[in-house]
Formats: structure tokens, C-alpha cells, sequence
């Protein structure tokens, strides 16, 4: 079979993953065998978890499109020609579970306090990580990008920004999850949800200057963590409302 070049355009933020040499212009790579698209755009070093649309020379294709002579691709991300060939894209949009590997711990924390379902363990090997985002259905958090390019992966993003709170805007962006934030209803310690419950029936757990001032408390349906507004919540809710003060 004769050799043929494939030219990429990667749109949007996914210059991230090219080499500066690469960034802002068109990526070529010579081939010499029938190759899924798929691969031609990992071989760039973008996982497919971060594409949602591709075009071959302006028609839209799916992973499973072999290229096998010239052509032109152009491959975009989520949020990218919104209104454009709409049934053709590649991704799910709206994910509320998810898994984050052992680099993200406070991104894992930060999203239990807003509310969502985050499976952490910051022991877990790959393997590990892979298996539970099947079995139970879940987004893949990490940086590690050859980690978002296994096959298994359905969907999954890499936070661009190396800092906690960026990259909870981030994903918030990403999986559409603004207007499901709920606070305050998620252990940070076990990811199980929080019940209300009496005083009465925490009241043995408490310190005694808690008993005094506080009445109102949650008890993690899990671990059995016990959660009352004390001096750390006015930090929370400045917090929550720096996240809410970025979508407004």
C-alpha cells in the first residue's frame, strides 16, 4: 500500500496535549497502512475521552473510521460547533459519577462537598481504577493521559490546570454539572451520602462545646462521620460561592 499523510486540526483546548512545536498549526502523520482515526489522533497524543467531534474532510465520522489515503481531519472538543452536527457527537455530556486516581485528591474532595458521587483511593493502581469506572459506570478523572487512552475508557477528562480549584471549575464545565451542585449532602471522607438526624441520636459523639452550640447535624450513612455547621463551614460556603460567583 502506498505511504499517505493524514493532517489534523485539533480545535479549541486540545492543543494541550501536542508538543509546542505542534501547537496552533496543523499536525501531519505519514502512513503506510489503513489506520482507524482513532489511533491517527492518539498517535498525537489526545485521548479519545477528549474528543467529541471529529470531521474528515468536513463530513463527520466516528472512532471506527479507517483512514486509507489522503485526508484532512479536524477534531474538536466538547462545547465546540454546539450547534453543529448535533447527532454525530462522540460524547456524553452530563456525568455525575465519577473516579478520580490518587493525584487528585482535593479535586475528589472538593466535588463531594458540592454534592457529587467521587470514588477515590489514593492506592489504587491503574487497574484498579479501570475496573471500578467500569463496574460502576463512572467518568475517569486524571492527568494521566495514556491512562484516559485505554479502550475501556468511555468517558473521562484530564483537568488542564495543576490547581485543585481550577480544575473543579473545570469539571463542572465539562459535564454540564452547575445546576446539579448540592452541598453538604456527601461525606468528604467516604463519598456515602449524609442523612439529618437529631442531636439526640449523635449526641454521645459530640464534644461538649458542640452539644452547647449547635443543634443541627448530618451523619454520613456510610462511615458514620457526624457533620455540624461549626468554625470551618463559613470557609465552605465562601468557597462554594467563588464556584457559584465563575458561572454567574
Amino acid at each position: 500500500m502506498r505511504a499517505f499523510t493524514v493532517r489534523l486540526k485539533f480545535h479549541g483546548d486540545l492543543d494541550f496535549f501536542l508538543g509546542s512545536r505542534e501547537r496552533g498549526g496543523t499536525v501531519a502523520r505519514g502512513l503506510g497502512e489503513r489506520t482507524s482515526v482513532k489511533d491517527v489522533i492518539e498517535s498525537c497524543g489526545v485521548p479519545h475521552p477528549e474528543v467529541d467531534l471529529i470531521l474528515v474532510d468536513g463530513q463527520p465520522v466516528n472512532f471506527a473510521h479507517v483512514v486509507e489515503e489522503d485526508r484532512m481531519v479536524d477534531v474538536y472538543p466538547v462545547g465546540f460547533l454546539s450547534t453543529q452536527f448535533k447527532k454525530d457527537r462522540l460524547q456524553t455530556i452530563c456525568v455525575k459519577r465519577f473516579i478520580a486516581d490518587g493525584h487528585l485528591g482535593k479535586l475528589a474532595r472538593d466535588l463531594r462537598l458540592l454534592g457529587f458521587d467521587v470514588a477515590y483511593n489514593p492506592h489504587a493502581q491503574d487497574r484498579q481504577l479501570l475496573q471500578t469506572m467500569k463496574t460502576e459506570n463512572r467518568a475517569l478523572l486524571t492527568r494521566d493521559r495514556r491512562l484516559l487512552m485505554h479502550a475501556v475508557v468511555q468517558t473521562g477528562y484530564c483537568p488542564r490546570s495543576q490547581n485543585a480549584d481550577e480544575q473543579t471549575i473545570e469539571v463542572i464545565r465539562r459535564f454540564d454539572l452547575f445546576d446539579s451542585i448540592a452541598p453538604f449532602t456527601r461525606c468528604l471522607r467516604c463519598n456515602a451520602s449524609l442523612q439529618k438526624v437529631t442531636k439526640a441520636d449523635v449526641i454521645e459523639k459530640l464534644e461538649p462545646l458542640t452539644k452547647i452550640y449547635y443543634e443541627q447535624f448530618r451523619r454520613c450513612t456510610g462511615c458514620g462521620q457526624v457533620y455540624w455547621a461549626g468554625s470551618h463551614f463559613s470557609k465552605l460556603q465562601k468557597r462554594l460561592e467563588q464556584i457559584r460567583g465563575q458561572f454567574s
